[in-house]
């Protein structure tokens, strides 16, 4: 079988995980800022400055610094949380579509445990169309959804900047038209 006849057979979407641009970014700054909070509230109960452009020594324990400390415990939480999730790789896989052996296959990780590895499998046959999901507003999402004749709709998109909507509309009327089945939502 040459490489032409395969990737008319079978269909493979790489779906990007945790490793974004935007939670390094806020791993970064939510490391950064909590530390300065955490800081600033230390030096309010100590009455020494530990961060030296900063005259923290002003603030008074209570209930500033508490507050502060508070802030920067938990900003630095988060940190870390993020921080893990970038470094397992939560939302990460792939998406295959096998027209051989008529198997939709979408693998995804998720967090460490004896669930780690999430695998869903769907016969071409269960299949009934692609859903195009778009919101726009304040917190827009954009979603190409596989939906069963069981009626659960499972998302293909990984979660992301939205991507422009002619993009988004061929990628689903594409995916659509090589699973020959219908496409909701435009």
């Amino acid at each position: 079988m040459s490489s032409k006849d395969i990737e008319s057979l079978l269909k493979r979407d790489i779906v990007v995980g945790s490793r974004r641009f935007s939670n390094y970014f806020w791993t970064i700054i939510l490391f950064l800022g909590g530390l300065g909070f955490l800081l600033a509230g230390i030096s309010s109960y100590f009455q020494k400055n530990l961060i030296s452009f900063i005259n923290s020594e002003q603030l008074s324990f209570l209930p500033q610094g508490v507050v502060m400390t508070f802030y920067g415990v938990i900003a630095i939480s988060l940190s870390f949380y993020i921080a893990l999730t970038i470094f397992w790789d939560v939302g990460s896989g792939y998406n295959e579509f096998d027209k051989e052996n008529e198997l939709v296959r979408i693998v995804r990780r998720g967090f460490p445990g004896k669930n780690r590895k999430i695998l869903l499998v769907y016969q071409f046959r269960n299949l009934k169309s692609i859903k195009l999901n778009i919101q726009e507003g304040l917190n827009p999402k954009r979603i190409i959804y596989l939906c069963t004749k069981d009626q659960r709709e499972i998302p293909l998109t990984s979660v992301e900047q939205p991507r422009s909507l002619e993009i988004l509309e061929n990628d689903a009327s594409e995916l659509a038209r090589f699973l020959n089945i219908n496409l909701e939502g435009i």
